[in-house]
């Protein structure tokens, strides 16, 4: 390939003439242009016209430009393309593979929880039954005692188990998980419509995605199965983490015109994300606790009550039972069905699960808002128009609604003085 001779242009500073910034604009085209032909294009393309690159403003407000089209590269040779696009078609099928999975895991799970319910509800009242009729047929009393027994045993086992698993909430998982997953799978398919600008750092942040969703979302029950009764509540986390360049702080205002951003739209970004924080993720942690609470008092009354109940029913008709033992195995076996419907026909794992999500959504739309705001350089961040029609839809709000949330930007702002949730759907 043809080298070109460098030359240093001293250019005067960028706004002060319409021709400069011209002849600077007409640079970058042609940069990205040469990067677009092939080896043999780009050469020829060399051969014919010096592009100037812009280095580094110097102390006397010029801007050094440096011809170096001989040092730069085509953005990837056919063979680099076509590579990437392999790797990334290879995690597409395996976020294909993964949403049939999970969907399939999550009917399974839901069906499990149906099953249980309804089979430790018989068990509890046809104890109970059998030991009220046995007062009426002494002939059968061994048998009748025996049967509720062995049918509050069995339910108070099986509470034990279903106690431990929460087939509600890991259904819910699953049906989050396949949501997820059908999310990255169209992310994944915007990526290969567009194969020519594919870089490493794509396929590499696909694979970063599939692992983040495989941890926060484990198709095993056992091994992997999340914890059902965390000592502390946590918003899950279903993403990798996007490393800040610095400390978020608000651009000064020449600054951080352009690219859709404006002081405004930063202040009224900050302000949400001090509502998500203080307002709305601390408020779904304390549901999710409560929840979390009545759930374990539950899962450890229920198998207890049963054991009792069939205990109580070893009594019947002997000399120290009288007239208490079949009351307490009656009254217990109604009361495990009573405890067994409300944890489970209520589905409280799911919606100590579902309390668990929300924070969730709102700390990543957080961190998306702190690692924007962080990039001090507006044409580095993601389109500020975009990001907030995406971030209120999130929210189930209007754009114009978010700047309602700019005078909560100050960090003196107190959790009082917030007067609704920065979120609508939840």
């Amino acid at each position: 390939m043809a080298s070109l001779r460098v030359q240093n242009l001293h250019l005067p500073a960028i706004g002060s003439t319409k021709s400069t910034r011209r002849r600077l604009n007409y640079c970058r085209a042609a940069i990205n242009f040469s990067s677009n032909l092939s080896p043999k294009g780009a050469a020829a393309f060399q051969n014919l016209l010096p592009v100037i690159k812009l280095d580094e403003l110097v102390q006397n407000q010029q801007y050094t430009v440096i011809t170096e089209i001989a040092k730069r590269k085509p953005l990837g040779s056919p063979k680099e393309s076509r590579l990437l696009v392999a790797k990334l078609q290879t995690i597409a099928e395996a976020v294909a593979d993964r949403v049939e999975m999970h969907d399939i895991i999550g009917r399974q799970r839901n069906n499990w929880n149906h099953l249980f319910l309804h089979s430790i509800n018989s068990f509890a009242l046809s104890a109970s039954l059998m030991t009220g009729i046995s007062a009426s047929l002494p002939s059968h009393l061994l048998a009748l005692k025996l049967s509720s027994m062995l049918l509050l045993s069995a339910a108070g086992g099986m509470m034990l188990i279903v106690n431990k698993i929460q087939p509600s909430q890991l259904a819910e998982e699953q049906r989050n998980a396949t949501r997820l997953w059908k999310q990255l799978g169209r992310e994944i398919d915007q990526m290969l419509s567009k194969k020519s600008n594919l870089t490493k750092q794509d396929v590499n942040l696909a694979m970063d995605k599939v692992l983040a969703l495989d941890k926060a979302y484990p198709l095993p029950l056992l091994p992997g199965m999340l914890e059902k009764f965390p000592e502390h509540v946590e918003p899950t986390c279903w993403w990798p983490k996007k490393q800040k360049k610095q400390n978020p702080t608000l651009v000064s205002q020449d600054k951080c015109e352009g690219n859709g951003w404006s002081q405004e739209l930063e202040e009224a970004m900050t302000g949400l994300k001090n509502v998500l924080k203080m307002k709305d993720e601390s408020y779904y942690v304390e549901l999710g606790k409560l929840v979390l609470g009545i759930n374990k008092g539950l899962a450890v009354s229920g198998p207890v009550i049963a054991g009792l109940a069939a205990i109580a029913t070893g009594f019947v008709d002997a000399p120290i039972g009288g007239s208490w033992a079949p009351v307490a195995s009656i009254v217990g076996g109604a009361l495990v069905a009573v405890l067994n419907t409300f944890e489970h026909g209520a589905q409280l794992g799911m919606i100590f699960e579902i309390f668990r999500n929300c924070p969730g959504l709102y700390q990543k739309i957080q961190e998306e808002i702190d690692y924007n705001l962080s990039e001090s350089d507006v044409e580095l961040r993601e389109n500020g128009e975009i990001f907030a029609t995406r971030v209120a839809i999130q929210l189930g709000r209007s754009v114009s609604e978010l700047k309602d949330f700019a005078v909560f930007a100050s960090p003196s702002c107190k959790v009082e003085d917030m007067k609704e949730f920065a979120s609508k759907l939840f």
